[in-house]
């Protein structure tokens, strides 16, 4: 029996490539009538950025200046993710009501990719895997291949 395809993940950096691959993922959910959830990983601040912040601010002002941040920028990366999916429906000529979720979350992209597709019970993860070198070779991205080797939904 052929599996069915009904919910789709597509994670995305917001690069370049990513109205492209946003296509396939849009084609794959119309052609399938599944839904689309798209997810956006910020990563945190490591460790040794907030140290250098903690040493010119208390800690107290130093969470609370973290936390005004990440909410901007969350902001921010969320209004840019909705313009690029609603470009990308507006080009394909799609159905907006196919996109059911979009997310701008923070932590590891790998493991944020991972967590929604089990929170969404994703059939089919579409996301873009290469990146080029300045030598011009194509190589599999460390999040497609972190996600790849981890996942057992394809």
């Amino acid at each position: 029996m052929l599996p069915k395809i009904l919910k789709i993940l597509y994670p995305t950096a917001m690069g370049a490539g990513a109205p492209h691959v946003f296509r396939y993922a849009l084609s794959l959910a119309r052609e399938y009538g599944g839904e689309l959830h798209v997810v956006h990983a910020c990563e945190p601040l490591s460790p040794f950025g907030q140290s250098l912040v903690e040493l010119h601010l208390s800690h107290e002002d130093a969470e609370k200046m973290h936390a005004e941040a990440r909410e901007k920028v969350r902001a921010q990366l969320e209004r840019q993710l909705r313009d690029l999916v609603e470009a990308e429906i507006g080009r394909a000529g799609g159905d907006r009501n196919l996109v059911a979720s979009l997310r701008v979350l923070e932590g590891q992209p790998a493991d944020i990719i991972l967590q929604q597709a089990e929170a969404v019970e994703a059939d089919l993860i579409v996301m873009g895997k290469h990146r080029h070198t300045a030598l011009g070779e194509a190589l599999i991205g460390h999040t497609a291949s972190r996600v790849s080797h981890r996942s057992s939904i394809p």
